[in-house]
């Protein structure tokens, strides 16, 4: 995702309807985080104020600016207690999986919409940026790289003697990860995936 700093002076109305659709969904990729570890016995996130749609308790200011400037950013990482957890290694892959489930979901919801009320202008742009960074978004985490949903959902499907031999990569996976994102390389492994999910849902980029 490139920088999208230049987008204010080329199209502010554009650009602020980029920072709206990024902030939805992140909200609802961290709401659903947190929705589904509470559902599965951890109180943690609801103390912590994150069952909520509410962006303030999501969106990360420096992980906005970053996202805004750098074309990388993140939200507000949703934190559990595994020892509220009936069957934690299990219960990690639901909860990590929750968020880019989320965003195909608002992705599938909201291009339907767009293709039933056939909407154009601002609010047509609007929904069609919403699917995008929806897409974008849930194909992103499922990258399986630590600190990435991606790697917990494969950790948490594979037998225990793979799953602890997954685990001692975590520590690589920070590196790895800014290295795909520095070099490019990123955009080569989500953009195939962006297309099928887009050519699915009969939308062009």
């Amino acid at each position: 995702m490139p920088g999208l700093l230049g987008l204010i002076f080329q199209s502010p109305i554009v650009f602020f309807l980029v920072i709206a659709a990024l902030v939805i969904s992140i909200s609802i990729h961290e709401f659903s985080h947190a929705f589904v570890t509470t559902s599965l016995g951890d109180p943690t996130p609801k103390y912590q104020g994150r069952v909520t749609l509410n962006p303030k308790s999501h969106i990360d200011p420096l992980g906005l600016i970053f996202l805004v400037i750098g074309g990388f950013g993140w939200g507000r990482p949703v934190m559990f207690n595994e020892l509220n957890l009936k069957n934690p290694k299990r219960d990690r892959a639901l909860i990590a999986f929750a968020g880019p489930l989320s965003n195909f979901i608002v992705a599938v919801v909201f291009s339907l919409l767009l293709k039933i009320l056939g909407l154009g202008g601002i609010l047509g742009t609007f929904l069609y940026l919403v699917i995008i960074y929806n897409l974008l978004l849930g194909i992103f985490n499922l990258i399986p790289i630590h600190p990435l949903d991606g790697f917990k959902v494969v950790s948490g499907l594979l037998p225990n003697n793979l799953a602890y031999q997954w685990e001692q990569t975590r520590k690589w996976g920070i590196y790895i990860l800014l290295f795909l994102i520095l070099t490019g390389t990123v955009g080569n492994v989500v953009g195939p995936f962006l297309d099928f999910a887009t050519n699915l849902l009969g939308l062009t980029l």
